[in-house]
C-alpha cells in the first residue's frame, strides 16, 4: 500500500519540570516512549526550551549560504574525537512543477537512534506496520522526531522495529532539517533478558561501526542475523 492512512505518530511531551531520573513522571515517561518505539518506531517529541522561533529561523535560514558553498568546501567533515554521533545537515529542493516530488527514497536508518529537526516544511513520511504511508507533522520549533535505527532494532531483538521512511516534497520552498545519528561503539548484542520462548535471538553480536562498511544498501539481517 502506498497511501496516506489517518494514522498518526505518538506525540510526547518533555517539557516538565518534573521530568528526573527515578521520579513517577520519568517511569511513566519511560513506558510511553517504549510503547511508541514498539508501535511505529519513531514518535514525535515536544521539547519547548530547547528551541524557539527566533532560533528556528536564525539556524535554517542560514543554511541555504552553506549550501550555495563550493562542493569541495561542503565536503569537509570536522569533528573532534568522538565517532559515536554524527550531525548531518539535510536540503531538499521545492519540485520543479506542482507534483509531489521524491526527496530522499524509502529506507530505514542504521544508526541506533536518530533524531529530526527541521524548518517549517512538513516533508517525512513514515510506513506503518500495516503498510500504510503517514505525513510527519513537527515543523514546530519545539518538535523533533526520535527513530529507531537497525542497531536498535538489532539491540530490542525484534521487539522494536526500525521505521522505513522516505521524504517526498511538494509546494515551492526548500526543506532543511539536522539529523543527529548515534552510534555504539563497540560490539552489540542483544540482551539475555529479551530472548525467550516468543522471541527466539534473531541477530548474532556485531560491531555496529563496522556495519557502516558493510554494503549501505544491505539490510541488516544480511550483516547479523541468525
Amino acid at each position: 500500500m502506498s497511501y496516506k492512512g489517518p494514522v498518526e505518530l505518538h506525540v510526547l511531551d518533555f517539557t516538565k519540570e518534573d521530568l528526573k531520573p527515578g521520579t513517577n513522571s520519568w517511569l511513566s515517561a519511560c513506558k510511553s516512549v517504549r510503547h511508541a518505539f514498539e508501535e511505529h518506531g519513531c514518535f514525535v517529541v515536544v521539547y519547548d526550551k530547547a528551541s524557539s522561533f527566533d532560533l528556528q529561523n536564525g539556524v535554517f535560514g542560514s543554511l541555504k549560504d552553506l549550501f550555495d558553498l563550493p562542493t569541495e568546501t561542503k565536503m569537509k567533515n570536522i569533528y573532534e574525537g568522538s565517532t559515536s554521533y554524527l550531525l548531518r545537515v539535510l536540503a531538499h529542493k521545492a519540485p520543479e512543477d506542482s507534483m509531489p516530488q521524491l526527496g530522499f527514497v524509502s529506507h530505514t536508518d542504521k544508526s541506533f537512534t536518530t533524531i529530526l529537526h527541521q524548518n517549517h516544511v512538513n516533508a517525512l513520511m513514515v510506513e506503518t506496520k500495516d503498510g500504510n504511508w503517514i505525513d510527519v507533522d513537527f515543523s514546530s520549533p519545539a518538535s523533533f522526531v526520535v527513530m529507531a535505527g537497525d542497531a536498535l532494532m538489532v539491540w530490542s531483538n525484534d521487539r522494536i522495529k526500525s521505521p522505513i521512511h522516505k521524504v517526498v516534497m511538494n509546494g515551492n520552498e526548500t526543506r532543511y532539517s539536522l539529523g543527529l545519528f548515534a552510534f555504539y561503539k563497540g560490539i552489540l548484542e542483544v540482551p539475555e533478558e529479551l530472548i525467550d520462548d516468543e522471541h527466539p535471538l534473531q541477530y548474532k553480536p556485531f560491531d555496529h561501526l563496522a556495519l557502516l562498511n558493510f554494503t549501505y544498501s544491505a539490510h541488516i539481517k544480511a550483516y547479523c542475523g541468525v
